[in-house]
C-alpha cells in the first residue's frame, strides 16, 4: 500500500490516523505538510517497525537537523529496509550530514539519497562522500542541487565515484562549480572503476573551456547515458567539441539537455549530424536557444534521415516562425519514432500551426504529445488543429496554452473530444479567456470523459 499525499496541513487528529495507516506502507510521500522535527520522531518509529516501508519522501518540510536525526535513528534499526529517501528543501544544514555518513555507512539498502536544495555546503558534502566510501555503502543514486557546493567539493566526490561502482546518477546542478572543477570531475568519471550513467551539471558555470574534457568522458565512457548541461554559455564552440565525444562509436548517449547553451544556427550542423547518426539517441532538450529557421530546417532534415530513433525534440522558444513549418511538417510525415514535440512560445501563427497538421496526420507519424502554448495561434486554426485531434488516435496530450483562442476556438476542440475517435487524455489550457458558458462545457467534458484531464 502507497501513502501519497502533498500540500496538506497536519493537524494533530489527521497525523494520528495517517500513522496507523504508515505501519503497512511501502512507499510514504508527505511533500509540502507542514511537518517538523516532532512528526519526524513518529517517522522513526515508523521505518523502525515496518519492514516493509522502501521509500520515504518529504520534500519541502521544516525538518531541519533535529528532524533528520530522529529519521537517522529508525534508519540506523536492523529492521529497516528503505531505499528511497527525498529530503529537497527541508532546511537542513551541514550538521545533518553528520548523522546521513553514519546511515550511508551501515544502511546497505539505501540506494537513493535526494539532498538537494538544502545548504548543506563544500564541508557538509564531504562528510556525505565519507559515508558513501564506506564498502557497506550501495548507493546508486545521489541528487545535490543547490547545495552551495564550490570547486573544493571535487576531490572528494572523486574518491566517491572511484570507490563506488554501484553509483549510477549524480546531479551537481545549480552549485557553483566552474570550469577548473569540471575538468577535474572529469579525471574521476574517466576512472574504469566509474560507472555514471546520468550526469546533470545545469548551471554549473561551465563554457567551451571545459567541454574538451567532458567530451572525452562521452568518447569514453560508455556507461553515460543521459548528459545535462542546461544553463551553462557553452556555445556553438563548446556544442562542436561536445558532439565530437558523442559521435564516437563508444559513446552510448540517450538523453542530451542544451536548454539555454548559447547556441544558434550554426550548432545545428553538427546536431542534425548527431541527431541523423547517433542511434541511442532519444531524447533532445534545446529550449531557449536562438535556433531560427535555418537551425529548425537543418534539424528537420536530421530527422528525416531513417537513422534517427529520436522520440523527444524540445524546442521551446528557439526563434523559430511560420517559416519553418513547412520543414517541420515534412519531418513529422517521414519520422516514425518522434513521440513528443514541444514547440511552444516560437511565432509559429495560424498558418504554420496548419502546416504542422498535415504532417501530423500523415500515417507515418506518431506523436503522442504536442506541445503548441504561447504560439500565436487564434480560433482559425482550430478547425485544422480539431481534426487532426481526430484523425489521429496516438496523440494523447496537447497544450494550447496562452493561444488567444477565445470561445470559438475552445468549442471546435470540444467538438473534436466528443468524437469517439479523439483518445486525447490530457488537454492544457492555461491563461485562456473564455466565457461562463464554455466554461460549463469544458466541466461537462470532463464529467463525460473520466479518462480526460483539461488543465486550465
Amino acid at each position: 500500500m502507497d501513502l501519497d499525499i502533498q500540500c496538506e496541513e497536519m493537524s494533530p487528529s489527521r497525523w494520528a490516523e495517517l500513522l496507523a495507516t504508515m505501519k503497512s506502507c511501502k512507499t510514504i510521500r508527505l511533500d509540502d505538510c507542514n511537518l517538523s522535527s516532532s512528526n519526524c520522531e513518529d517517522l522513526s518509529s515508523i521505518i523502525n517497525t515496518n519492514p516493509s516501508l522502501t521509500e520515504l519522501k518529504l520534500n519541502n518540510n521544516e525538518l531541519g537537523d533535529k528532524g533528520v536525526e530522529y529519521l537517522c535513528k529508525g534508519l540506523l534499526t536492523p529492521s529497516c529496509s528503505l531505499q528511497k529517501l527525498w529530503l529537497q528543501n527541508c532546511n537542513l544544514t551541514s550538521a545533518s550530514c553528520e548523522t546521513l555518513r553514519s546511515v550511508l555507512s551501515a544502511q546497505p539498502s539505501l540506494t537513493e539519497l535526494h539532498v538537494g536544495d538544502n545548504r548543506l555546503g563544500t564541508n557538509g558534502v564531504k562528510v556525505l562522500c565519507q559515508g558513501i566510501m564506506n564498502p557497506s555503502c550501495k548507493l546508486q543514486k545521489l541528487q545535490l542541487e543547490y547545495c552551495e557546493l564550490t570547486a573544493d567539493i571535487v576531490e572528494a566526490l572523486n574518491a566517491a565515484l572511484q570507490s563506488k561502482p554501484t553509483l549510477k546518477e549524480l546531479s551537481l546542478s545549480n552549485n557553483t562549480l566552474g570550469d577548473t572543477a569540471i575538468k577535474q570531475l572529469c579525471q574521476g568519471l574517466m576512472e574504469a572503476s566509474c560507472n555514471l550513467e546520468l550526469l546533470h551539471l545545469e548551471n554549473c558555470g561551465i563554457t567551451s573551456d571545459s567541454c574538451m574534457e567532458i567530451s572525452a568522458v562521452l568518447r569514453n565512457k560508455s556507461s553515460l547515458m543521459d548528459l545535462s548541461v542546461g544553463d551553462n554559455k557553452i556555445g556553438d564552440s563548446g556544442l562542436a567539441l561536445l558532439c565530437q565525444g558523442m559521435m564516437h562509436p563508444s559513446c552510448k548517449i540517450q538523453k542530451l539537455w542544451l536548454w539555454d547553451c548559447d547556441l544558434t544556427s550554426a550548432s545545428c550542423k553538427d546536431l542534425s549530424t548527431l541527431i541523423s547518426t547517433k542511434e541511442t539517441l532519444t531524447e533532445i532538450s534545446l529550449i531557449d536557444n536562438n535556433l531560427r529557421d535555418s537551425g529548425m530546417e537543418m534539424l528537420c532534415q536530421a530527422l528525416k534521415d531513417p537513422r534517427s530513433k529520436l522520440q523527444e525534440l524540445w524546442l521551446r522558444e528557439c526563434g523559430l516562425t511560420t517559416a519553418c513549418c513547412k520543414a517541420v511538417s515534412s519531418a513529422l510525415s517521414t519520422n516514425k519514432h518522434l513521440k513528443v514535440l514541444h514547440i511552444g512560445e516560437n511565432k509559429l501563427r495560424d498558418a504554420g500551426v496548419e502546416l504542422l497538421c498535415e504532417g501530423l496526420m500523415h500515417p507515418n507519424c506518431n506523436i503522442q504529445s504536442l506541445w503548441l502554448g504561447n504560439c500565436d495561434l487564434t480560433a482559425r486554426c482550430c478547425a485544422t488543429l480539431a481534426t487532426a485531434m481526430v484523425t489521429k488516435q496516438c496523440l494523447t496530450e496537447l497544450d494550447l496554452s496562452c493561444n488567444p483562442l477565445e470561445d470559438a476556438g475552445i468549442r471546435k476542440i470540444l467538438e473534436a473530444l466528443r468524437k469517439p475517435s479523439c483518445n486525447l487524455q490530457q488537454l492544457i489550457l492555461y491563461d485562456i479567456l473564455w466565457s461562463a458558458e464554455v466554461d460549463d462545457e469544458l466541466k461537462a467534458m470532463e464529467e463525460s470523459k473520466p479518462e480526460l484531464k483539461i488543465v486550465s
